[in-house]
């Protein structure tokens, strides 16, 4: 998913100005007091080398397109949309430090941090607030469901972005990029929600977006 250097034209600078809101924004909504907790702060880094470890397994596509496992939605229902965004963040400065891409980096945090860590979190709200507080509706709706329709639009979007840029035509990506996304949707949808059943069962206190006394004892 991360886009190359050579696919970015020199048109799209104004996407630092984008990506330095967003940053911004996101430093200063961020509930840091949080990172005070014995062990989160640790919890917070391990996650993210899971997740580079999961970009480090991927796929080419085309000249400058792959395909990995995101882990976006597994950062959300962790941390919550701040620390996940901060942490996709962390997680893609250390994949272009090793695989360069400096130029394209403010695009690909808006498509791979932004767009599925917000999916992710409506998603877990919409959940939140209209399903009944069960164990198997966190697990099947927030994780599975979640994560396979955070990057099946986070391939959308890329889709869309490749498209406009001029580097493929839409009708080429769409019958030989965008379906590989689906197969990865389901990917990351089986991934996500093994990693959280485990975790909801045996480390209920590492996960913020849930409460057994919400999601088991219906209180």
């Amino acid at each position: 998913m991360n886009l190359t250097d050579s696919l970015m034209p020199s048109t799209l600078g104004w996407l630092w100005l984008v990506f330095a809101a967003v940053l911004g924004w996101t430093l200063r909504s961020a509930p840091w007091p949080v990172l005070r907790k014995p062990g989160i702060l640790n919890l917070m880094l391990g996650a993210c080398v899971l997740v580079l470890g999961f970009w480090q397994i991927k796929a080419g596509i085309r000249p400058g397109l792959n395909l990995h496992i995101l882990g976006a939605t597994l950062l959300t229902l962790l941390f919550g949309p701040w620390f996940a965004l901060l942490g996709m963040m962390l997680v893609l400065l250390l994949a272009t430090f090793w695989g360069g891409g400096w130029h394209a980096f403010a695009l690909n945090a808006l498509l791979m941090g932004v767009v599925p860590v917000t999916v992710s979190w409506w998603i877990y709200r919409i959940t939140d607030r209209y399903l009944p507080n069960h164990l198997f509706i966190y697990i099947f709706i927030n994780a599975f469901m979640g994560a396979g329709l955070a990057v099946a639009l986070t391939g959308l979007a890329a889709t869309l972005t490749l498209a406009a840029m001029g580097d493929y035509a839409f009708t080429d990506l769409a019958h030989t990029y965008l379906p590989y996304f689906l197969l990865m949707a389901w990917s990351e949808a089986v991934t996500t929600g093994m990693l959280m059943t485990i975790l909801v069962v045996y480390r209920p206190q590492w996960v913020a977006t849930f409460d057994d006394k919400h999601y088991i004892d219906n209180k």
